[in-house]
């Protein structure tokens, strides 16, 4: 009985020690959100007074302040994020497709070539970047940011999808060749149905890492009419006389977007997780 006890209690204290160790984690996650949000109904001298708990009154102008300032930033984003994120999983998916289907001379080399790319440091290349789009005549526009998004976000993509489509049975390729369709008409019958969750996967990972983007903007964008939101919060950051209200006012309307892709497509982001990990 004593051991039963003891074999009770060790089970209780584990099960404490994991929800204890679960809430410190959640707290740590959400408390900068927690922050900005009671930031952002405050005034300077409110903020000055009290920074970690919310006081009345409430300045809930400062949230149309945030959102005057910050309009434009989002709709550059989302026209970068979108175009880029569509415009990858396109040719990332032909590629793939070529890879996976295709061995021809060389095809191994160019495929590990494609991957060592995976090892250059970004950064090291932001002079020859810059110099290129300089030349191109791209410099201050969102079609370089767009270009250089979807090149930076071909090799993952491209890795992942070769391995996916290589488990897609044979049988249904060569079904869609008795049918009459071409390569085009392959990937567009049978890999788009197939791979629908792990290029679901791959689209939200590519739309996040453009949407949080700052490195390229700040070496492409000269007009601030065509920031996008990480140098955008940058340029309302800088100054003496901040607005700490409007200013955390405009980090969470600029949050909105991804929360809700978060709390959206959860559940199809771990489903191409699970399906690229059978796959695999």
């Amino acid at each position: 009985m004593s051991a039963k006890s003891g074999m009770k209690s060790k089970s209780m204290f584990a099960e404490m020690s994991r929800h204890t160790l679960i809430l410190f984690v959640l707290l740590f996650a959400f408390f900068p959100l927690y922050m900005m949000l009671q930031i952002s109904l405050k005034d300077n001298a409110q903020f000055t007074n009290n920074l970690w708990l919310p006081m009345a009154p409430f300045h809930w102008a400062n949230w149309q302040v945030g959102w005057l300032a910050i309009r434009d930033f989002i709709a550059n984003t989302v026209v970068v994020s979108v175009f880029s994120t569509v415009l990858t999983l396109a040719f990332a998916t032909i590629t793939a497709y070529v890879f996976a289907r295709y061995k021809f001379f060389g095809s191994e080399f160019l495929f590990f070539l494609l991957l060592g790319v995976m090892m250059m440091v970004g950064v090291a290349s932001l002079v020859p970047l810059f110099t290129l789009l300089r030349d191109l005549q791209l410099l201050n526009t969102l079609t370089a940011l767009v270009i250089l998004s979807v090149s930076g976000g071909q090799v993952m993509c491209v890795y992942v999808l070769k391995n996916f489509i290589e488990d897609i049975p044979k049988d249904l390729f060569d079904a869609a060749s008795i049918d009459g369709a071409g390569d085009f008409g392959s990937i567009w019958n049978v890999v788009l149905p197939m791979s629908g969750a792990i290029l679901s996967t791959l689209g939200i990972l590519r739309f996040i890492g453009t949407w949080n983007d700052f490195i390229m903007p700040m070496l492409v964008m000269r007009d601030q009419k065509l920031y996008t939101l990480g140098i955008g919060l940058m340029s309302l950051s800088s100054g003496y006389d901040r607005q700490w209200g409007p200013l955390m006012a405009a980090y969470c309307i600029a949050s909105i977007p991804l929360v809700l892709i978060f709390v959206f497509t959860m559940r199809l982001f771990v489903k191409g997780l699970s399906s690229g990990a059978v796959k695999g």
